[in-house]
């Protein structure tokens, strides 16, 4: 009668033990399953968030222009790039716009600056907003402003944009250009489109 009641508990004991085993076998799988699914939709939502950030950057640019300029802005005597000329755009301030063939509308000599700033429409902070020119900023004389300091917009490049608070991220001495062209994209023709750079911009060979 012993060596049965041992027989049964030994047998008792070695399937509660295997069934805590499968038991393990069976959760492990699914915690680390769990685990990579968890770090999968990180990563998407990731992605997914960079691409709203960067539909939103592009829904808010104030493409085309009306092709008005501060009275006080100069033009530039001798553009590398003049008046009606064409040239490559070498610059991404939206998609499509690399690699695209514009037609200079006006060169002007001044101060460019990129700018941060919170628009006024209460959007997400804007950050290395190329660009605003010197004429574009409110009260601020006629020095060239350094990187840090602040002034309020007075353009329209995107909404949320005019009057809000300019913090200097660059600033560079050189001919701005605003343009007309079309989207590489969509097709679509932006005229007035300001502002590029002479670096921005290189010759049609």
């Amino acid at each position: 009668m012993t060596k049965i009641t041992t027989s049964l508990l030994s047998l008792f004991v070695i399937l509660l033990l295997a069934a805590c085993a499968n038991e393990t076998e069976e959760i492990n799988p699914e915690g680390t399953e769990t685990e990579q699914n968890t770090e999968e939709r990180d990563m998407e939502s990731e992605g997914q968030a960079e691409k709203e950030d960067m539909d939103h950057d592009h829904s808010e640019m104030n493409m085309s222009g009306s092709g008005e300029v501060p009275e006080q802005l100069e033009e530039a005597e001798n553009p590398a790039y003049e008046v009606n000329s064409q040239a490559i755009i070498e610059a991404e301030h939206m998609e499509g716009m690399n690699g695209a063939e514009a037609t200079i509308v006006g060169a002007y000599d001044t101060t460019v600056y990129s700018v941060s700033y919170t628009p006024t429409n209460g959007g997400d902070r804007v950050t290395d907003h190329k660009w605003v020119i010197h004429e574009e900023l409110e009260d601020v004389g006629e020095e060239p402003l350094e990187i840090g300091d602040e002034a309020t917009i007075n353009a329209a490049h995107m909404e949320g944009m005019d009057g809000a608070t300019a913090e200097i991220d660059s600033a560079i001495d050189t001919t701005v250009y605003m343009i007309d062209f079309t989207l590489t994209t969509t097709g679509e023709e932006v005229t007035n489109h300001k502002w590029v750079t002479e670096d921005e911009l290189s010759p049609i060979e």
